[in-house]
């Protein structure tokens, strides 16, 4: 037991306690998993967003969960898809960046069975089913907007008539805080209500949220810096 230890002050019994918690999962010893460029990146820039990011989809997790079907939108190179996928039975994940599709293969498909990538545009890939819920976190505010529209209709299109569609991004008064290379590609940001008024177009029920660092909340809209919307019933 000693040789695996540092130090000799520590009692055998913390020891006995502690080893069996460092290798109750014998299969992870024998997996490495490996973040991709992006996911690497932030980690390592501000590892805090990570934890952000992780929140998002957690809470995207809980709401969908038992769901048989979700498609995520903009799954980047699969961080967050990995944590929701241990909340459904299955998930298909789309991106249009070819890297990132290519690293989610290779780095997080192999460890779980239920989650399938996909590389396409979804403004025009034509899945052969339709999904109990669908989500988009961080990925409206870089739609053109005057493509809003046509996602927003593939997202309809996409759902089963009692689908669920969860989609989140930066609300426009964060962008005063926001460092100058995400002002240059947040080019949709909106307020919380105009989101809102957005979403009634498509869906029947809109349920507003709103998240500080990984804190959600139902507070004052003008004062989150991440709005969250959940939508029922696509019309």
């Amino acid at each position: 037991m000693d040789d695996k230890f540092y130090g000799d002050i520590s009692s055998e019994l913390a020891k006995e306690a502690y080893a069996p918690i460092s290798s109750t999962h014998t299969k992870s010893k024998k997996r490495n998993l490996k973040l991709g460029i992006n996911s690497s990146e932030i980690f390592l820039s501000d590892p805090k967003m990570l934890g952000f990011v992780a929140a998002k989809h957690k809470f995207v997790g809980k709401m969908v969960e038992g769901f048989e079907s979700v498609l995520e939108v903009g799954c980047m190179d699969g961080f967050g898809s990995i944590i929701v996928a241990d909340f459904v039975k299955s998930l298909t994940a789309i991106d249009f960046y070819k890297e990132h599709i290519e690293q989610a293969k290779i780095n997080v498909e192999p460890h779980r069975d239920n989650i399938s990538f996909v590389g396409g545009d979804f403004l025009e890939y034509k899945f052969k089913k339709k999904f109990d819920g669908c989500f988009a976190l961080d990925v409206l505010e870089h739609i053109d907007p005057k493509q809003e529209k046509i996602f927003l209709s593939k997202v309809v299109e996409s759902l089963k008539s009692s689908g669920v569609f969860i989609v989140g991004m930066p609300s426009i008064e964060s962008q005063a805080y926001a460092s100058k290379e995400n002002v240059k590609t947040h080019i949709n940001c909106q307020t919380a209500s105009q989101l809102s008024n957005t979403l009634k177009s498509y869906f029947e029920n809109v349920f507003s949220f709103g998240m500080n660092d990984e804190v959600l909340h139902t507070g004052y809209s003008k004062m989150c810096h991440y709005i969250i919307k959940i939508c029922t019933s696509p019309k």
